[in-house]
């Protein structure tokens, strides 16, 4: 009998647990759905990447890195990259189209889902050095990410979610 009562409470436990998981997964892809972020150049990275300066703005005090590279590639494909001060260059969105976004909804929210979206793959490195600032009602988090730029874009274009360099205006 007092087996039983303990693997009750053991189920129970585990059982809120995951559900304690999974609400906070849905609370971080809301979050970062949301994507209020600053992005810029940062430096240069080898061929075919940009190094950029993401600047993520969330309610947590310890900033995630997923969130960090979910910010960084939406930056690269919907905002595009402002110059830095160590003289690169800006970069336009991969997406120019702004209705892009909207249109294929239903690829992007698999795209950027947590933890399992494709977006990971193009996120490289995610720096080590993270700037925090407190800001009214939210933490704002700096940190340097490196992205796949090239292999993004190709990606993209076979998905059919944006135009080639060679189609045209």
């Amino acid at each position: 009998m007092k087996t039983v009562k303990i693997l009750s409470v053991l189920w129970i436990l585990l059982l809120a647990g995951s559900v304690s998981v999974q609400a906070q997964t849905k609370k971080q892809q809301k979050d970062t759905w949301n994507y209020q972020y600053e992005i810029q150049c940062a430096g240069t990275g080898t061929d075919g990447t940009y190094m950029v300066k993401v600047w993520c703005y969330s309610k947590r005090k310890k900033l995630d890195p997923m969130q960090a590279g979910q910010c960084a590639v939406h930056g690269v494909i919907f905002k595009g990259v402002t110059g830095g001060l160590q003289g690169c260059p800006a970069q336009p969105a991969l997406a120019r189209d702004p209705s892009v976004r909207e249109t294929h909804k239903d690829f992007f929210r698999k795209f950027f889902a947590v933890p399992a979206g494709d977006f990971n793959k193009y996120v490289l490195t995610v720096g080590g050095k993270v700037d925090r600032i407190k800001t009214k009602g939210a933490w704002k988090y700096g940190v340097v990410v490196q992205v796949a730029k090239d292999q993004l874009r190709k990606d993209l274009e076979a998905a059919g979610v944006i135009k080639g360099l060679s189609s045209g205006f």
